[in-house]
């Protein structure tokens, strides 16, 4: 398989770490893939998990167990912030619009990361953060 790629977002919170940890709780109570009753940190720890997340993931901000800095370029499965240098080229203007974020990822002028890796960046309304878009690509 090749992975499949994915879209989210979730509200702004100006901690990114604690708005992907928000963003990750709510996606468990919507849909806990059939491992009810843990936490994602506890998923994290039980081996079922990773063969689950490693062989077909869930789409979403559950297939990582933590988001790495910006500037960071190790190996997944991680979240990463973009930097401003990789906005810039698709929003010159440097706070994307949820419309120009969504256009970016349609046209391939915001390319979806590697297999078992994923992005985010704060969206903007009016000028002010109010949501985080995150997209990925499943492991499998």
């Amino acid at each position: 398989m090749g992975g499949n790629a994915w879209r989210r977002t979730g509200p702004y919170q100006p901690d990114p770490v604690a708005a992907f940890r928000a963003a990750q709780e709510r996606e468990l109570a919507r849909d806990d893939h059939g491992f009810g009753g843990r936490t994602v940190a506890e998923l994290w720890r039980d081996p079922d998990w990773h063969e689950y997340v490693f062989t077909g993931g869930t789409a979403s901000v559950l297939d990582f167990p933590l988001m790495i800095d910006a500037t960071d370029r190790d190996d997944g499965p991680y979240m990463r912030p973009l930097t401003d240098a990789e906005i810039r080229p698709w929003c010159p203007g440097g706070r994307p619009t949820p419309a120009e974020w969504n256009t970016a990822l349609n046209s391939d002028r915001l390319p979806f990361p590697p297999r078992g890796r994923g992005n985010c960046t704060i969206l903007y309304t009016d000028d002010r953060p109010t949501e985080i878009g995150y997209w990925g690509v499943t492991a499998d």
